[in-house]
């Protein structure tokens, strides 16, 4: 199955913004969605084409609540994401998907609710040194942080260097998409 994931705004809901339009919602109907991150939306597809479609169906939807547009097929890699226009144009075979690697966006992956069970065990005692009630944090979706382009010159790709980070989310980008 190929995965489309959509990278909500900053300052939006994007579950909300999409699913209160009639036409998003409509075109969103037949998927199970899913948060795989913070402020993300995502749904798997039948196929590179579909997932394409999808993506073009939602346009009008995309260009204003959006900020990135996924697609994971797992002919091309298995982890790795294509942006939509990498997508467009594997699916228009305009690039072969043996061409889509050079070029990379790694996205940060933090989980908040490391800091928050931190903070959670400091707050944990009181002042006469007993536990208080206050329930444990709710675990919550990681969150995408600050992407780094990257450009692939062997097996490897450089290390994510902005910040500490839980893991890390590879998306192949076009050409244009590396130098703009």
């Amino acid at each position: 199955m190929t995965q489309v994931c959509l990278v909500g705004s900053e300052d939006i809901n994007l579950r909300y913004e999409l699913l209160s339009r009639e036409t998003a919602r409509n075109a969103l109907a037949t998927y199970d969605l899913q948060e795989p991150f913070e402020n993300c939306l995502a749904v798997e597809t039948v196929s590179l084409g579909a997932a394409v479609a999808l993506l073009n169906d939602l346009n009008w939807y995309l260009v204003r609540f959006v900020d990135a547009a996924f697609v994971r097929e797992p002919s091309i890699h298995e982890t790795e994401w294509l942006s939509r226009d990498l997508a467009t144009a594997v699916r228009d075979d305009a690039v072969g998907p043996d061409e889509t690697d050079r070029f990379l966006t790694v996205y940060g992956v933090v989980r908040d609710d490391e800091a928050d069970v931190e903070d959670a065990d400091d707050d944990a005692e009181t002042d006469a040194g007993t536990p208080s009630a206050e329930p444990p944090a709710q675990e919550g979706p990681p969150r995408l942080v600050e992407p780094m382009l990257v450009a692939r010159t062997g097996d490897g790709i450089p290390e994510y260097d902005l910040r500490e980070v839980d893991d890390t989310l590879v998306v192949r980008v076009t050409e244009d998409e590396f130098g703009a």
